[in-house]
């Protein structure tokens, strides 16, 4: 099979780096201190490329520390999950039942909070704390009070400095979870809420008075799960046992443990487009109570850009996929994600939806300082274009990063704690097929003019998400 998702700059690397003093082109803002890091796949071991979906690999968290107008270091860990360790020859780390599943190193974000560094995954996976460093501590369960797994994408409420989060498992039966992270790094709150089956609820919006959920067609697949793992006349009977119980009661722990075995690191996703499966937002006020639920069409979303409270609804930006993990089990690559802005609308119970902008995107960002608020600007990219939308004016400007190149997601940040909207600088990596290697790029945002690069000694595969954590 030719699987996309294990080729060219998704191939894995196989060392880990620890290199100082990194050459700089043009200025680093002098403002800028702390790292920017980056997480995503990168397998350990050698991967079957007829099975391996790109959100299965191990994760490795790449870093780069600023300071100073300088560059100080870089670093790229794996996560050192039991998995990890053994393909690395390496004693394995203390485990905390608590923390989830030990199915693969968290691979899809990497946040500070509380003073701690966390590498973040979601389906009930476990979530390690790093070093500074980026080495691994441990697994991560916010000190026992939050069991069970947690999420890619939480959102730090920029008022109050708490994490908000809704994590999904297909142990929990037909129920996410809606949960607030102090700022002490400890659960202080959370909330079953009931959905309709087992969905993949990869991430979720925040306004200042609501919680939004996007359960959508993608749900857990008893026939994807059982064909990694069960001989072939042992297929049949363990799909319908798993179809009695998925989505529809909440199976115990010990269970769960062995049903993670179904979705080992590096091989095959166990969700997928389920057609038969309705597709819906709910709203929930922040305080709890009542869900209300509003139909959309047939689609799947795995990143919002923002969400805000209107007088009369709420407005979501979202990238809007048409159909995923259909025809193609490896990876998000069934048609060309848009830019969309769905409308709900209190009054009529319904969601109005319209495009806003038509070109093939991902990985959207706004100004954390405005998560849950009404925004002007957003950010997003195509596999060599970085798009900065004025949702004010309707325009898009573009910067074009030219053939042979690929960048990530960017994320924002202010020059100052109350500059403008987009007065600040854009960080996120570049890949050069020419030079066989990656780059951080600062950019203006008001501009999208280059401010600084820093060289990196070796590509950074695509990946997932990242974050500037400042020095605190």
């Amino acid at each position: 099979m030719n699987n996309p998702f294990a080729q060219g700059n998704y191939a894995p690397i196989k060392q880990e780096h620890t290199c100082a003093d990194l050459p700089v082109v043009g200025r680093i803002p002098d403002h800028l201190d702390g790292r920017y890091l980056r997480n995503g796949p990168n397998p350990s071991a050698e991967i079957d490329p007829d099975t391996y979906n790109w959100f299965m690999g191990d994760g490795m968290v790449h870093g780069i520390r600023l300071r100073d107008g300088r560059a100080e270091w870089y670093r790229n860990r794996w996560i050192r999950s039991p998995h990890v360790s053994r393909a690395l020859g390496e004693p394995p780390r203390p485990r905390d039942p608590r923390a989830g599943l030990d199915l693969l190193g968290a691979n899809t974000n990497v946040i500070g909070h509380a003073g701690r560094t966390l590498a973040l995954v979601e389906g009930g996976a476990t979530n390690y704390e790093l070093t500074d460093e980026l080495d691994t501590i441990g697994p991560c369960s916010f000190d026992g009070t939050l069991p069970g797994g947690y999420t890619a994408h939480p959102k730090r409420d920029p008022e109050t400095g708490e994490l908000h989060a809704v994590s999904y498992f297909f142990g929990r039966g037909n129920t996410v979870q809606y949960s607030v992270i102090g700022t002490d790094g400890r659960a202080r709150r959370t909330v079953d809420v009931e959905v309709g089956g087992s969905p993949m609820m990869h991430d979720f919006s925040l306004t200042e008075n609501h919680v939004v959920f996007y359960d959508l067609p993608v749900t857990f697949d008893t026939r994807q799960a059982t064909a990694t793992v069960a001989p072939s006349w042992l297929r049949r009977p363990a799909q319908l046992v798993l179809s009695a119980l998925i989505g529809r009661v909440r199976i115990p722990d010990p269970i769960t443990a062995r049903m993670g075995r179904f979705t080992p690191a590096n091989g095959g996703f166990p969700y997928r487009w389920n057609p038969r499966y309705p597709a819906r937002i709910g709203v929930m006020p922040r305080a709890g109570g009542t869900v209300r639920w509003f139909d959309v069409g047939p689609c799947y979303v795995f990143h919002p850009l923002n969400a805000y409270d209107t007088e009369h609804g709420i407005v979501l930006d979202v990238v809007r996929h048409a159909k995923v993990f259909d025809a193609d089990v490896t990876g998000p690559s069934e048609g060309a994600p848009t830019l969309d802005r769905w409308t709900v609308d209190f009054k009529t119970g319904r969601v109005r939806e319209e495009r806003l902008d038509d070109r093939e995107q991902e990985f959207p960002r706004v100004d954390e300082r405005l998560v849950g608020k009404k925004h002007r600007y957003g950010y997003s990219v195509g596999a060599d274009t970085l798009f900065k939308h004025d949702l004010a004016s309707g325009r898009t400007e573009t910067r074009s990063f030219g053939e042979g190149n690929q960048v990530g997601e960017f994320v924002f940040e202010p020059n100052s704690p109350d500059a403008a909207e987009d007065d600040g600088v854009l960080m996120g990596l570049r890949y050069s097929a020419a030079e066989h290697r990656s780059d951080l790029l600062l950019l203006d945002a008001e501009t999208l003019e280059t401010v600084a690069e820093v060289q990196l000694p070796d590509r950074v595969p695509n990946g997932f998400h990242g974050n500037w954590v400042p020095t605190t």
